[in-house]
Order: structure tokens, then C-alpha cells, then sequence
């Protein structure tokens, strides 16, 4: 479940041996990488179809998900999987993060990810959620939701999330092949976080989870 993004609002909305080959394959570390980058792509894509098909996990209404067999997903583009320069801020005070319902959420600006994406350096903000770091399971999670130019068009308006764990060094993989939609895009009695604007990005995301077609 993606936890913390999409918070149920149940007060006011409910009631929220292999053949030997003539020649042998010199063994590419580049090609590799690449290949277990994508093999991470599609484990992410098929967990999150079995989250929408499980009622127990799904935000998807019963007439939706009776009928549900697949998200649309952009395909996987490994050039998508950026190294990001991870810059941490440690002064950053809580502040409160507008959402789609009255619902404020809690959050601190952890650090900044700086990274270059279709020939243009970029800036996030990356989140910590202060009433998640009490629970064990949850307690290196970071939120990064953003914007960008397919929004409204190929990918849902409101922005799409990303969940990041805390790296030990100074550096995070952002990978956007697994950006998804908050659960408000798929029933409005979730509560979510708006986007601030400062997360916007000024080029076209075409990875990841597109628009849901109700």
C-alpha cells in the first residue's frame, strides 16, 4: 500500500544446465546493470496491479476493481533511473502540506535532490513525514511527489509520488519509472498532498503510471 501518500478520510467521506554456445558472450557489467534496473521496473509494476486487485489494498471503488487487470504504464526507460545528488537540510522546520480534503499533512523538507534529466539540471524537495518516524517500519521513508509537463494530458493532473528510504551517503537514485498516482486520483474519498509548487518539473516525465481511465 503506498502508505502516508494516500491517507482515508473515513469521518467526512465515509459515512477518506543452459546450451553451449558457438561463441561466448563477453560479459557486459553495463548491460548488467541495465537489466536488473528494468527487472526493478517491472516488479514495481506488477506488485502495484496485485495492490489494485487485492480489496484489501486497493483504492479503486468495487465496480472498478471487479473488472480491474492492469494500471497503464508508460514503458520502462532506464535512462529514466537518475543518480541524484542528495543534499541534506538538517535546520528544515515542520511545516503543514495542503491536501485535496481540509486535511493538513505534517511534513519536514529532508533534503534536496539536484539532478540532470533531458539536458536541464533540476531541484526537488524531498519529505519526511515526523509521525511516521516513530514507527519502525517507516522510519527511513521519504516522500517525493512533483509535477511536470504530462500532467492533464498522458498522466494524472494533480502530479505524480515517488517513495524513497534515507541512503547512507550523499546521493539517492530517483527512479521515475515508478512514479504513481495518489489514491485521491482513483476514489475522492482518499485524502492527499498537493504537490507544492516548488517540486514542479519544467520537462515531460514519460515513465511511470499514466492517467487512470475510469
Amino acid at each position: 500500500m503506498r502508505l502516508c501518500i494516500a491517507v482515508l478520510v473515513l469521518g467526512m467521506f465515509v459515512s477518506c544446465g543452459q546450451e553451449k554456445k558457438y561463441h561466448d558472450v563477453k560479459n557486459d557489467i553495463t548491460s548488467t546493470v541495465t537489466s536488473d534496473k528494468l527487472a526493478g521496473i517491472l516488479l514495481f509494476q506488477e506488485e502495484l496491479n496485485a495492490e489494485f486487485k487485492d480489496p484489501e489494498t486497493s483504492p479503486l471503488a468495487d465496480r472498478f476493481r471487479s473488472d480491474f487487470e492492469t494500471l497503464d504504464f508508460f514503458a520502462p526507460d532506464t535512462s529514466y533511473v537518475i543518480e541524484a545528488e542528495f543534499i541534506r537540510t538538517p535546520e528544515a522546520l515542520p511545516f503543514s502540506m495542503p491536501t485535496t480534503t481540509d486535511r493538513e499533512s505534517t511534513e519536514v523538507v529532508y533534503a534536496i535532490a539536484r539532478f540532470s534529466i533531458n539536458g536541464k539540471v533540476h531541484e526537488l524537495e524531498i519529505y519526511q513525514s515526523p509521525d511516521l518516524i516513530t514507527q519502525e517500519k517507516y522510519e527511513d521513508y521519504l516522500f517525493l511527489p512533483f509535477t511536470d509537463k504530462t500532467n492533464g494530458e498522458e498522466t494524472y493532473g494533480g502530479g505524480r509520488y515517488l517513495d524513497l528510504r534515507i541512503p547512507d551517503g550523499n546521493t539517492i537514485i530517483l527512479d521515475f519509472n515508478k512514479a504513481y498516482n495518489p489514491y485521491c486520483a482513483y476514489n475522492k474519498k482518499f485524502s492527499c498532498p498537493l504537490v507544492p509548487a516548488v517540486n514542479n518539473l519544467d520537462t515531460e516525465i514519460r515513465v511511470g503510471v499514466k492517467a487512470f481511465d475510469h
